[in-house]
């Protein structure tokens, strides 16, 4: 075989690995963080024998994947771009039927705000209001998140805003580990585009669902944790402040740290 189509068939295979390195991270990530251990692979991809390429295994080099394979993720998009993605990534969740929330739900409350912001907050569902109207935090926990935003110099619409599940629970109950299992990879890949600066988790679900815990969101919220290199600060979620109006001391608290990061 000459040189050249070595060559060929040495990056044909690369990128076969590279694909199944994504596969396996997302799989194995979800897997880490919720203990998952029944989520099905894509179809597996041909491999080959190096009787069928002339490429013998010592020249694919790992390192050299896995910095590829890196540099895939961290490309970075201008905002145009991260809108047209997540255009489409809205359609792919609109047609999603993975589990049973999708039979009862009004509409598919993808998230909504600038594709470019700095500041992306996740919740843990949509409600009553979200559900009919497609939109996240649009009742009066939506009115008290916007008046937080505010609270810090921002609008809500330079933020983007977010949850864990893409569709309403029944009588608004608390997501499952499956719902969550199913649901979590269209946050990540909106993280993945958005590229906030700073994710801001409102509430227990958000919190211990990103940072694969069980402390109580009292223990976690205040402090900068990170999640997959992005800055993470849990706080209570507007519902709570409603029910509790006392904390929302403790929130001003930790919105101001949100503030002077962003500055």
């Amino acid at each position: 075989m000459s040189s050249s189509p070595q060559s060929a068939k040495l990056q044909e295979i690369k990128a076969e690995i590279l694909s199944l390195l994504e596969i396996l991270s997302d799989k194995v990530d979800l897997e880490r963080k919720l203990g998952a251990n029944f989520l099905q692979l894509a179809p597996t991809r041909k491999v080959y024998s190096s009787s069928e390429t002339g490429v013998k295994p010592s020249q694919i080099s790992q390192k050299s994947l896995f910095d590829t394979y890196n540099e895939r993720k961290k490309v970075e998009l201008s905002k145009s771009e991260k809108t047209e993605k997540l255009k489409e990534l809205e359609e792919e969740v609109r047609q999603c039927t993975k589990c049973g929330l999708c039979k009862g739900r009004t509409n598919v409350v993808f998230g909504t705000g600038d594709a470019d912001a700095g500041l992306m907050f996740v919740g843990e569902a949509p409600g009553h209001h979200e559900d009919i109207q497609g939109e996240p935090f649009v009742g009066r926990a939506g009115q008290l998140l916007t008046k937080i935003i505010e609270s810090i110099g921002l609008k809500r619409s330079e933020s983007y805003i977010a949850n864990i599940l893409k569709c309403r629970p029944p009588e608004n109950r608390n997501p499952t580990v499956n719902e969550i299992i199913l649901c979590k990879p269209h946050l990540i890949k909106q993280i993945e585009i958005i590229r906030p600066k700073i994710i801001c988790a409102l509430g227990t679900f958000a919190a211990q669902t990103l940072l694969d815990t069980k402390e109580s969101i009292g223990k976690l919220r205040g402090t900068f944790h990170d999640f997959q290199g992005t800055k993470l600060l849990p706080t209570y979620h507007p519902a709570y402040l409603l029910r509790n109006p006392n904390d929302k001391k403790k929130v001003w608290e930790d919105m101001k740290k949100v503030r002077d990061f962003l500055k």
